[in-house]
């Protein structure tokens, strides 16, 4: 592998619970019931696919332009939210595996659905890490469908079978091996099928790449 491609939420940073308080403020002010196990059904997909889980679970409709204010109210107030973080909510043992990474060669990015991927990037400390980014601004797709993950690859100059994604939803696993790449599960997406290898440890990314 001469590459790996990271997801951002939940593989480098803890923003669960940011993403949970944004989405209960916008729940809260539409009187729909949300909770934790809801909010684990928005792993790994886009903030539209993410509005319409909600509203499905509330029998629900909305109008574009409706979709559109609620997503915008949203996501002001998880951009308040973006402020607290520090690098203090890394996820262990990432700078670590950053470091040897680019010690022994291997470029790296970050693919990602979230339309507020640099930001992120600047309040813990990563905005110099990649090599590449690539985020929601970029694409017209979200995953599952691999399009984050090939154009990431392609930012890098790799053909996809020589990199490896590292991910923490199912979604994000289905769009790398759709997108003919191997895929890492932590988290969550250690349960998911297609995942190629399951780590309990994002180091262990190390010993797989020796091999």
């Amino acid at each position: 592998m001469k590459a790996v491609i990271f997801d951002l939420d939940g593989v480098l940073v803890r923003t669960d619970d940011l993403q949970y308080r944004a989405w209960k403020h916008l729940t809260d002010r539409e009187g729909i019931p949300f909770d934790r196990t809801l909010n684990n059904r928005l792993r790994g997909i886009s903030r539209r696919a993410s509005l319409n889980v909600i509203l499905e679970s509330a029998h629900r409709t909305c109008s574009e332009e409706q979709a559109a204010e609620m997503m915008a109210y949203k996501n002001d107030y998880y951009l308040g939210l973006l402020d607290q973080l520090t690098p203090a909510d890394l996820l262990p043992h990432v700078p670590e595996l950053l470091q040897a990474l680019r010690a022994m060669g291997v470029h790296t990015a970050v693919g990602t659905s979230s339309r507020n991927a640099q930001q992120t990037l600047q309040r813990i400390g990563l905005s110099e890490s990649f090599d590449a980014v690539v985020d929601g601004n970029e694409i017209t797709r979200a995953k599952p469908d691999p399009e984050v993950y090939l154009k990431a690859a392609e930012k890098l100059g790799e053909r996809p079978e020589n990199c490896l994604v590292v991910e923490d939803a199912a979604a994000g696993i289905e769009a790398a091996k759709r997108g003919g790449m191997t895929a890492v599960g932590v988290s969550d997406a250690r349960k998911a099928a297609l995942t190629d290898y399951r780590a309990e440890d994002i180091l262990e990314i190390i010993d797989l790449l020796r091999k």
